[in-house]
């Protein structure tokens, strides 16, 4: 038995290993996939325990945000709406359009590097406490499945019978409630890409006065339906790039759900006599650990990209382990260099360096956000306008410039040229600039300069917006005036 797991070197590079000998075939396979590459459908037991009542506070919590959300509003406006099709987005009750791209680009290269810092730091906690998918399948839709068809060896049962009454019953009215959850789950989605009096209206009118919106429903409804009645974990395990990406950000110190290899093996069944007096490891590989992962892995096999620290092996041999009367945390939150060398460093020059970036990129975006112009205006030459003369001795250039009002509010302003003295701004057709609220405004311009102000050429000029008596922005742009020699 002390020969069966052989302790690895310390110094090994390979953390997956946990320092002990396992047998790595199960690395050349999935847990859901047989040897013909036919579908291996999981029945995982019921979980409950300590860690597993904190995911369900959590959860309840995230939910009741998620589903509360198209209906929060900051200042009248939504707090969050990510309209794609009309380009309308606000964030936190603020507008933002096409012109911030830049900040979006931001935002994502920070939330990546955060990613990164989160999962070297911590590991996948993520993935089992606040990931929609998590939460959906195994906090909503199992939850309705155990409370339907009972535990994981009463749904076998039920799967392998023959169709009667009640199999029909139970299947049927499973499903129902499945498609019910996912038409809410997509209406909800719906309502921060449209808003919800948009999806209101959808709703409560005919399909044919929306087809298109009532289309989009029917397909969010089918994608929700299958990922949570058939597809289910293949969704972390096959389709989600981040269980990929934890290979190359995970190192010895990161905190992960974790078996405790030391003080489990060598481990072994505990029976009646003498027997329990030889066994050396605490774990007596009842294998609950392996009945209730979603994602049918063993733990005790080290990290994989399957687990998504859902804790609920955590739960199975805490349980375990006081029936055995033996300490709890034989599968804990740790990390593979906390248990071999029985302390942890959690704050490493990795980490460090990766909170430093970090730092910048939220200060740079912070700065930015706070320093965003109401109203942002883009001024052009008109292609192929050269200069004119005008009769009081003044160079004309023509320019479009357009205005883009980033607030809910109706904005009046004004252009004004900077230490040119004599020298203004014209509007064609239009004595005022009256931009409405999250609109654009185009407009055509002459601005025109004394001849004594201006340089041979090309002369770059500033342009004042006004807002009342309120500088939002100033814009610099060319101007040119007559070369030498020419009239």
């Amino acid at each position: 038995m002390e020969e069966e797991n052989v302790k690895k070197s310390a110094n090994s590079s390979d953390s997956a290993n946990y320092f002990y000998e396992v047998d790595e075939e199960f690395r050349n396979t999935l847990a859901t996939v047989d040897k013909e590459g036919k579908r291996i459908w999981l029945y995982p037991k019921k979980p409950s325990g300590a860690f597993h009542n904190k995911r369900i506070y959590v959860t309840i919590l995230l939910l009741a945000i998620l589903f509360a959300g198209p209906f929060l509003t900051i200042g009248g406006k939504p707090f969050l709406l990510l309209n794609f099709f009309d380009r309308e987005f606000i964030i936190f009750g603020s507008a933002f359009w096409p012109q911030d791209f830049f900040l979006l680009a931001l935002v994502l290269i920070t939330f990546f590097v955060f990613i990164i810092l989160f999962t070297v730091a911590f590991g996948r906690i993520w993935c089992g406490w606040a990931c929609p998918q998590t939460l959906f399948m195994e906090m909503v839709f199992r939850k309705i499945e155990y409370l339907i068809e009972g535990d994981a060896k009463q749904q076998k049962k039920l799967n392998s019978k023959p169709w009667d009454a009640e199999k029909i019953l139970k299947k049927g009215s499973k499903q129902l409630i499945f498609i019910i959850i996912s038409l809410l789950i997509s209406h909800t989605v719906m309502a921060y890409l449209i808003g919800i009096d948009e999806t209101i209206l959808i709703v409560s009118q005919p399909p044919s006065e929306h087809l298109s919106g009532f289309i989009g429903l029917m397909v969010f409804t089918g994608i929700f339906y299958f990922v949570f009645s058939y597809f289910r974990e293949q969704a972390c395990v096959a389709v989600c790039p981040y269980g990929r990406l934890q290979g190359v950000l995970l190192v010895k110190e990161s905190i992960v759900v974790i078996y405790d290899w030391l003080r489990g093996e060598p481990r072994g069944k505990i029976k009646k006599g003498s027997e329990k007096a030889e066994q050396k490891g605490d774990c007596i590989d009842c294998n609950w650990c392996v009945h209730v992962c979603p994602t049918g892995i063993d733990i005790r096999n080290g990290t994989q990209l399957e687990c998504v620290n859902c804790t609920a092996c955590i739960d199975a041999c805490d349980e375990v382990m006081e029936k055995v009367d033996k300490p709890k945390g034989l599968i804990k939150y740790s990390s593979p260099k906390a248990i071999d060398e029985g302390k942890n460093k959690l704050f490493t020059p990795r980490v460090a360096g990766y909170s430093a970036v970090l730092i910048i990129l939220v200060t740079i975006l912070s700065y930015l956000v706070l320093t965003r112009s109401d109203i942002e205006a883009s001024i052009f030459r008109v292609p192929g306008q050269t200069y004119q003369k005008t009769e009081d001795g003044k160079i004309s250039n023509l320019f479009n410039i357009q205005f883009v009002n980033k607030t809910f509010e109706d904005k009046e302003i004004r252009l004004e040229l900077l230490e040119i003295p004599g020298g203004i701004i014209e509007q064609v057709g239009k004595d005022k600039i009256s931009i409405p609220s999250n609109e654009l405004y185009d407009g055509v311009f002459f601005i025109k300069i004394p001849s004594e102000k201006l340089h041979p050429g090309k002369n770059m000029i500033d342009i004042a917006i006004y807002d009342g008596e309120e500088i939002v922005e100033i814009i610099d742009t060319s101007f040119f005036g007559p070369m030498p020699g020419r009239q």
